[in-house]
């Protein structure tokens, strides 16, 4: 099940798996995928299940399939480190691929700019568009909503009997919303909600929106 969010006049739906799906631009966004994270762990001797690395792949064709948009904007940290065998099947997976790609690069994303161009995929180090700003950091500028990742928020949910459950979260505030890590074995950071916050937790298999008592609404992450 997805949810539907309107910022400054334009549609986005958000899909369980994390990327969000500007409907006006047919543009889908992705942050954090890690790709290559799972050999990288599987090199140095991780005991990874070898399934997993094909996991992302599986999960972003979904997606794909699901929107069926003409853009892919990756928002940074599409690869976890330097190339390995993961690379080929990213370059099969572009390939089946009927869209323009873009990368904006983010901290991690340090294989060769020339091996995307090689590609096809324009790799740029923000998108200023109609009054949005993408990046992977986030960042408050004046005049934009920005959309970012980096960050791989998440949300802890109390339940009774003092049961809690950490879960991957957009996190939406009046000028920008982080979006959650796309990636298998990417780890999440807890972000405390503050005024006017919006939080749709995913499951992987929903999104829902998160009503929080205003005894949580402490102040957000720092910079």
């Amino acid at each position: 099940m997805t949810q539907s969010i309107r910022i400054n006049d334009n549609n986005f739906i958000m899909h369980p798996s994390g990327v969000l799906f500007w409907e006006e631009k047919a543009t889908l966004l992705i942050s954090d995928v890690h790709l290559g994270k799972v050999s990288h762990f599987r090199k140095f001797g991780a005991a990874v299940p070898q399934k997993a690395v094909a996991k992302n792949f599986e999960l972003l064709s979904t997606a794909f399939e699901h929107f069926q948009p003409k853009v892919i904007c990756f928002m940074g940290d599409l690869f976890h480190s330097s190339l390995n065998k993961e690379w080929n099947l990213f370059e099969t997976w572009v390939k089946n691929t009927n869209a323009k790609i873009i990368l904006v690069a983010g901290n991690h994303d340090i294989i060769s700019p020339l091996k995307y161009e090689d590609l096809g995929i324009l790799v740029v180090s923000e998108i200023q568009q109609d009054g949005f700003l993408l990046t992977h950091h986030p960042e408050e500028r004046e005049g934009f909503f920005n959309f970012s990742g980096h960050i791989h928020p998440a949300v802890r949910l109390r339940g009774a009997g003092r049961q809690t459950v950490r879960l991957s979260c957009f996190y939406s505030t009046p000028d920008q919303m982080i979006l959650p890590a796309f990636g298998e074995f990417t780890g999440t950071y807890v972000l405390e909600p503050q005024q006017n916050t919006l939080i749709f937790a995913t499951t992987g298999e929903e999104v829902f929106p998160v009503t929080l008592t205003e005894s949580k609404k402490r102040k957000r992450f720092s910079r």
